[in-house]
């Protein structure tokens, strides 16, 4: 499983938000130390972020254990291909290397309960081992009504 540091920001400001969450930005920067993902989002009704005691109900599904996916594409002989990896699929999940992740709930306080910020997500593995040099990812983050965002495609990526 990947390391994760995630920093979320919320900015409460006096705004009209859709109750769903919504990718605002992102990008991919890659260092000699690895690769961050930067995800900018809001949420109007507040409720984007996991806590620690979230596994029973709707988060005990092993799929809804995570609010961040970021599906893995290589370029494969010119076609985009999605790779896919399934965290759910055996007896020891946390072996597979999947690209999902827990982001924490920075809970809004006050009158006005929009979530506004960044994610800066320090990913530990952030390719594949394959034959194909060139790689990106498709975002999406989930509140905890189980609302889903819009789909960022991030630019493409040449592995080292």
């Amino acid at each position: 499983m990947a390391m994760l540091s995630a920093a979320v920001v919320s900015c409460l400001k006096d705004k009209q938000l859709p109750d769903e969450p919504r990718i605002t930005a992102s990008r991919l920067e890659i260092g000699a130390a690895g690769a961050k993902m930067f995800i900018g989002f809001t949420d109007g009704d507040g409720n984007f972020g996991l806590e620690e005691a979230d596994t029973t109900g709707v988060f005990a599904e092993c799929i809804r254990s995570w609010n961040l996916y970021a599906e893995y594409y290589e370029l494969q002989n010119g076609i985009w291909t999605k790779i896919e990896i399934d965290p759910c699929d055996g007896p020891f999940p946390d072996n597979d290397v999947a690209f999902y992740y827990v982001i924490p709930w920075a809970k809004p306080t006050g009158q006005d309960q929009t979530q506004e910020g960044e994610i800066e997500l320090d990913m530990g593995i952030w390719y594949l081992e394959s034959e194909f040099d060139t790689v990106r990812y498709e975002v999406k983050i989930v509140d905890r009504s189980m609302n889903e965002s819009n789909t960022v495609v991030l630019e493409p990526v040449i592995k080292p």
